[in-house]
């Protein structure tokens, strides 16, 4: 059976808790010259398909203008009702995406906090430069674990995460997410093959563009480099 070409455009950007989400109208013709469609939604700093979670078919329609009228007719209450439906729906991996992506978008966050806007910078004698080339150290290293969970599937993931943590839950809405988050990507940073601050230092002094080009990448596009 041949399979319908879809044709998506966003519609919204939502917030879940700690999370934001893309939201997607989706579109195709069916059988009988119908059309129809449905809403796909996709976690922050996400870059495949497959973690995606998506409502049933719920418009039929004879044209795809007629679907695009309905669905601009929704509000945001409706739509993120909507998403906690195909949260539901989709079961154990959706939650376990959910996780990795709740990660990947804390990572973000601090390491833009600690790269700053990336301008060139004035920075009045060594110790200044120094500071400044630590920060941007850090924020390479948690960039680097980032893109290690990303490479992870989200089963796997979650199931690292409940050894790491013995059992223990992260909610994301208490205040000791932070301290329980901090001791999954300390574990993780310790097992990856990161140079030391000094070899990374003259590294990014010889190449600061491909280091820029990387933070940008992850941090603000949201794909993998």
């Amino acid at each position: 059976m041949t399979t319908p070409a879809e044709r998506r455009r966003s519609v919204a950007f939502l917030e879940d808790g700690t999370d934001r989400w893309s939201c997607f109208l989706v579109t195709f013709r069916a059988a009988e010259q119908r059309w129809q469609g449905y809403f796909a939604f996709r976690p922050s700093h996400s870059e495949v398909a497959t973690d995606e979670v998506r409502t049933a078919n719920i418009f039929v329609e004879h044209s795809e203008a007629e679907i695009h009228a309905k669905a601009r007719g929704l509000g945001r209450p409706l739509l993120r009702g909507l998403l906690e439906s195909a949260l539901h729906a989709s079961g154990p991996r959706a939650d376990s995406t959910h996780l990795r992506g709740r990660f990947r978008s804390m990572l973000s966050e601090s390491s833009k906090a600690l790269a700053g806007s990336w301008v060139d910078e004035d920075l009045d004698g060594p110790a200044k430069r120094i500071e400044r080339l630590r920060s941007l150290y850090e924020s390479y290293v948690l960039d680097q674990v980032s893109h290690f969970i990303c490479l992870v599937e989200p089963e796997d993931f979650e199931a690292a995460v409940d050894r790491i943590l013995e059992g223990e839950s992260i909610d994301f809405r208490a205040g000791d997410r932070v301290q329980f988050a901090r001791m999954v990507i300390d574990f993780i940073e310790r097992r990856l093959p990161l140079p030391d601050f000094e070899t990374w230092a003259a590294d990014f002094l010889a190449h600061p563009e491909a280091y820029r080009l990387y933070a940008h990448t992850l941090q603000r596009q949201g794909r993998l480099p």
